[in-house]
């Protein structure tokens, strides 16, 4: 079966949107992922639609209804579904590749984007979400969240991109290290040459310039992958802390 994905939202016409296009959109077409967006306002039990209301407590905005919300789970999952339930969230744990290679290799997932201040707390803990956010910034809605989740996963399904070393190479990959400088030509451009290494033909010396490039980038650009790449065992970095699938 192919890789299936399908989202909760407010606005199912966002979806697939960018993700209709080049090779995730090729692969959708050729069957080899299946998206599936959800209104959530066609689960809701009034004449008005209605999927919020004011926050207990009081403050400012509205907070997702956790019955409605409830009704549109169970619409999209039935009770032997062993995808992940994942609400897009800015205080969710930081996205990670290892995630991503964990998800892709699993039956796909379900995204809920939130909308308004949230989503009632009751419905998260009675179907044990998975809380993922995609960076340190607070957007006015998950689906582009979901989307940037979603385009990081399908490019990893097996026949979506042409050449498998791609993903082993670049960044943030098994070893967590920034992926190093690329050229192509013209050998030379306003007086900018090529590195002498990588026209010499000499494999493993090319092999050891990149590995010492992606060593260096990754410790002036970020230094928190790289005290993460010197202390992380072998295979570390899965969902639930447990290996990451191959």
């Amino acid at each position: 079966m192919s890789w299936h994905a399908s989202v909760l939202t407010l606005f199912p016409d966002m979806f697939p949107g960018p993700l209709g296009l080049s090779l995730a959109g090729r692969a959708l077409r050729d069957g080899l992922w299946r998206l599936e967006p959800t209104d959530i306002r066609g689960f809701a039990t009034d004449r008005h639609r209605t999927v919020d209301d004011t926050p207990a407590g009081g403050g400012a905005g509205m907070v997702m209804r956790p019955d409605v919300l409830d009704a549109a789970i169970a619409g999209v999952m039935p009770a032997d579904d062993a995808r992940p339930l994942i609400y897009l969230t800015p205080r969710g744990r930081l996205l990670d590749q290892a995630m991503v290679r964990g998800l892709a290799a699993g039956p796909g997932c379900v995204l809920l984007c939130g909308r308004y201040e949230g989503v009632d707390q009751r419905v998260i803990d009675a179907r044990a979400m998975i809380e993922l956010s995609i960076g340190d910034y607070v957007l006015s809605g998950g689906e582009t969240a979901a989307l940037v989740l979603l385009d990081a996963c399908v490019r990893l399904l097996p026949g979506v991109m042409g050449a498998a070393d791609s993903a082993a190479e670049e960044s943030h990959g098994a070893d967590g290290l920034l992926e190093y400088p690329h050229y192509t030509r013209p050998a030379e451009w306003q007086g900018r040459t090529i590195p002498d290494v990588l026209l010499s033909g000499h494999h493993a010396e090319i092999a050891r310039w990149r590995r010492a490039e992606s060593e260096r980038i990754t410790k002036e650009r970020r230094p928190d992958l790289w005290a993460r790449h010197e202390a992380k065992p072998a295979g570390a970095g899965g969902m639930d802390g447990r290996p990451a699938a191959a």
